[in-house]
């Protein structure tokens, strides 16, 4: 559903969430092995998110990202924008170009169904939200 990068980002914002939330700033290093994701691969994703202004840095020695609390009020959605585009909000899940209301693919109408609650799932939480759920320790952001 989301590309690799997306859901990538998604992760490392709940782990940088958390982290922050001991007011910790974490290094790539930390944030890729935090979230099984290549290190070259998460840098990337983290400039771009910073440069969105989804998250902060710090250079230097004591750098780092963080979040503040008003980070923590972004929603999945606004990551998602930010890495994938509004693919979510417009493309066919098989791929195709012209598929719509009019033109539809095979699944079209079911997926319709399901996206609707994708989307509301991305845009009705926040990084805040998903920070408190893995406090509960009921959920979990790595394998193991």
């Amino acid at each position: 559903m989301f590309s690799k990068s997306c859901e990538y980002a998604i992760k490392a914002m709940i782990f940088v969430a958390k982290k922050s939330k001991e007011e910790q700033r974490v290094g790539i290093k930390e944030i890729a092995k935090g979230t099984d994701a290549p290190e070259h691969f998460m840098a990337k994703i983290m400039q771009d998110l910073s440069r969105r202004k989804l998250i902060h840095s710090v250079k230097g020695p004591n750098g780092g990202f963080y979040m503040d609390k008003f980070d923590l009020k972004n929603s999945l959605a606004d990551i998602v924008k930010a890495i994938d585009g509004d693919v979510i909000y417009k493309d066919c899940v098989l791929g195709l170009k012209v598929c719509s209301e009019k033109n539809p693919c095979p699944v079209h109408f079911e997926f319709k169904e399901i996206k609707k609650g994708l989307i509301k799932m991305i845009e009705n939480n926040t990084i805040a939200d998903f920070n408190e759920k893995l406090d509960s320790g009921k959920f979990f952001l790595k394998n193991k």
